[in-house]
């Protein structure tokens, strides 16, 4: 997941209610990326999300490890086990280190765990949810091996059909290694997907990296660029705010596992209680959070 991947996925852990099937949540898969931010880029370190009962409040983090978890950088990654040379930077980002090993680098330790996850556990769908650049091809989409393309397709149709979002398929290239969903697919059953919803504040020709920017997705500099056709998705004074961010993730997550039980009666997964894009719009990402102050404590012994 990308900074803010842990408030989207948030929306499934407090709200889901599991009918058919099992449901495994990751809210932090690098959780050494979850708490290193880029303050010298003008990032913020922590960010809040309004909700009925107060802000609930997040670190705002990054996609690569911490150096003080994993360090030093590699002159080049070399990818295992495929051999195929990255960047070093990508040595400490877990969406390159796909599948892992359980004696290499912190990060392929990482993925070699939930790839045994995977396996022990015979997961049938693994969803990886993320966020992209408004100047970057692949957003508003699903990346899906070839294996996981018919239901992504399936998918990506109903939601921009019934829900009146844009969104699109992506194929998952075989000859980049280290991506979740190219190397779940080469190196388990499961079915993988990766979904990519419009994430301004990741572009690099922006104004000041602020919370509003995060939380609002405005920015004059891109709305000059989309007057210009420069970017990849629909862009306007309205920017692209957090609510419809997790609405499409949330609706597309929701449709995948729709279309997957579908095709496989014997295997259904049926989750209740998420909020769709629809949802989200109306009510705002903070609305779906419950008031922890009235959680049930259970304590065991």
């Amino acid at each position: 997941m990308d900074a803010v991947g842990s408030s989207r996925i948030r929306i499934f852990v407090e709200n889901a209610i599991v009918e058919k099937g099992t449901v495994i949540v990751i809210p932090q898969l690098n959780h050494s990326a979850s708490v290193y931010t880029r303050p010298g880029d003008g990032h913020p370190l922590f960010y809040g999300i309004k909700t009925p009962w107060g802000t609930k409040t997040f670190r705002f983090g990054d996609r690569g490890a911490s150096p003080l978890d994993q360090w030093p950088d590699p002159d080049v990654y070399v990818h295992y086990p495929d051999g195929q040379m990255l960047s070093f930077l990508d040595a400490r980002n877990t969406n390159r280190s796909w599948p892992g090993r359980p004696d290499g680098l912190l990060m392929e330790q990482v993925t070699a765990a939930v790839m045994s996850l995977i396996a022990r556990e015979r997961v049938n769908v693994a969803l990886d949810l993320h966020g992209a650049e408004t100047m970057f091809p692949v957003t508003n989409c699903i990346v899906a091996p070839e294996k996981s393309m018919k239901i992504a397709t399936l998918a990506s149709m109903t939601v921009t059909a019934m829900e009146g979002f844009e969104n699109h398929v992506e194929p998952s290239p075989k000859g980049f290694r280290g991506l979740s969903h190219r190397e779940i697919a080469d190196h388990s059953e499961a079915l993988p997907f990766l979904l990519e919803a419009p994430f301004p504040f990741l572009d690099q020709p922006t104004g000041p990296k602020t919370v509003d920017l995060l939380m609002t997705g405005r920015d004059p500099f891109l709305l000059s660029l989309a007057a210009q056709q420069k970017l990849f998705v629909p862009y306007d004074e309205s920017g692209w705010p957090v609510e419809k961010r997790v609405g499409q993730l949330c609706s597309v997550a929701l449709e995948i596992l729709n279309q997957y039980s579908r095709k496989n009666p014997g295997r259904t997964i049926q989750v209740r209680d998420v909020p769709r894009y629809a949802d989200l719009v109306a009510s705002g990402v903070g609305f779906y959070y419950h008031d922890p102050r009235k959680a049930k404590i259970v304590y065991y012994d």
